[in-house]
């Protein structure tokens, strides 16, 4: 895993227990610390759009993690 890899999952797990504030207990954290308390603050739509790209990253790594896997077992099969 490389160097941006391994922020986007960062940034991937930041999000994930964002919404789960969010859904537990109607706190944007994001929000509270970047944009006072308002979803449309600047910094806080900086920090919701690189969450979201580092979630497009992250679905490579689970392609990646996934073919490693098929080819452990295609080596596996055929010795």
């Amino acid at each position: 895993m490389n160097t941006i890899q391994r922020i986007a999952l960062l940034l991937t797990v930041i999000g994930a227990i964002n919404w789960g504030l969010i859904g537990l207990f109607q706190y944007d954290l994001v929000a509270g610390l970047f944009g006072g308390g308002e979803q449309s603050g600047a910094f806080a739509r900086i920090i919701y759009t690189l969450v979201g790209i580092s979630g497009l990253i992250t679905i490579s790594l689970y392609f990646s993690r996934a073919a490693e896997h098929h080819e452990a077992r295609t080596a596996d099969s055929t010795e």
